[in-house]
Formats: C-alpha cells, sequence, structure tokens
C-alpha cells in the first residue's frame, strides 16, 4: 500500500514538474522565435462578421486569420460583462508577454466615446480588451488550436498560436485597430 501511494505521489509531483518544465521551455521558445519577422504591420482590421483579422501595410494586407470574439458577439461592447467585443477604432496601447494567454496585445479600449455611452446608460464600459493567442493552461498541456467558437469576454482570440507569435512580431504599441461589425 505504501509503495502504491509512493508511486501516486512520485507521479503527481513529476508530472506538476514537467507541467513546470514545459511551461518554462515554451516561454523560452515563444520569446526567441519572435525575433524572425521584419515585416511591420501599421494597421489591423477585424472584422466581426467574418471573424477574419487582417495586418496591413500602406493599405495593403500583409496577412490574414481567422479569429475567435466575446461568447455574445453581434453588436458593439456596451458594458462590462456582456461578452460583446468592442466595435470602433483604438490602438495597441501595451504588449505583454507573459499574458495568461499565449502573447496579448492590449488594445485602447474603452475610448471617450466608449465611456461616455456606457456612463449615459449607467454602466461601467469595462476594459482589459486584447488580441491574444490560446490560454497558456492550454499550451502547456499541449494544445495548439482552439477548442469551441467565440468563447472569450470580449478579446479577439487569434486560431492558434503560430499566429500570434507572428503577429506579436509584426505589430508595435501605437499600431491602429479598426474593429468592424
Amino acid at each position: 500500500m505504501k509503495i502504491l501511494l509512493w508511486a501516486a505521489v512520485s507521479g503527481v509531483l513529476l508530472g506538476g514538474c514537467m507541467l513546470v518544465h514545459n511551461f518554462m521551455s515554451l516561454e523560452k521558445q515563444r520569446i526567441d522565435s519572435l525575433k524572425s519577422i521584419t515585416e511591420k504591420a501599421d494597421k489591423i482590421v477585424v472584422e466581426k462578421q467574418h471573424r477574419k483579422m487582417y495586418l496591413l501595410a500602406d493599405g495593403k494586407v500583409l496577412r490574414e486569420y481567422k479569429i475567435d470574439l466575446g461568447w455574445n458577439p453581434k453588436g458593439d461592447k456596451e458594458k462590462e460583462g456582456d461578452g460583446r467585443t468592442p466595435e470602433g477604432v483604438y490602438k495597441v496601447s501595451y504588449k505583454n508577454p507573459k499574458s495568461k494567454y499565449f502573447l496579448s496585445l492590449r488594445i485602447s479600449y474603452p475610448n471617450a466615446a466608449d465611456k461616455a455611452e456606457a456612463q449615459a446608460k449607467g454602466f461601467n464600459p469595462g476594459s482589459d480588451i486584447m488580441i491574444h493567442g490560446l490560454p497558456n493552461v492550454m499550451t502547456v498541456l499541449g494544445f495548439n488550436q482552439k477548442l469551441k467558437s467565440d468563447w472569450t469576454q470580449g478579446c479577439i482570440a487569434v486560431q492558434n498560436n503560430e499566429d500570434m507569435k507572428e503577429i506579436w512580431s509584426m505589430v508595435e504599441v501605437g499600431t491602429e485597430v479598426e474593429i468592424r461589425p
């Protein structure tokens, strides 16, 4: 009985150590792999209806990606917790390499108009709208593809982490983000 208990505890500890090791290895790989692309986008366009995101430079489409949105994707975001992805023109305001999702680009939502509209209705407009990859826990467990559609709280989720690496390397803070219905 003691041997079985020892084996079970050892397996759990070894599994936990392997998860931590895998996460640390993935963290280093993701940062190292971001240095290879030299093309830069000057605008991001999100077409919510078509679940597509485009990186542009000088009006020319450089890349196209499939995306997922908030769990209640139709319409403009009105308030925190509504599951909608905002619509409008924003900027990339921050790049977070240590996000709880595989890399993230913060969008400058809410802008002044979003705040005023929400305030007029008595709502909190929400915040922390990002473009990101899959949740890190999925990456650590070996998943590199999404499991279901429109699963975020209002963010724009790229459907695989390889695409997010490419986006991360091509987009700088200050890049315009236009989110269309």
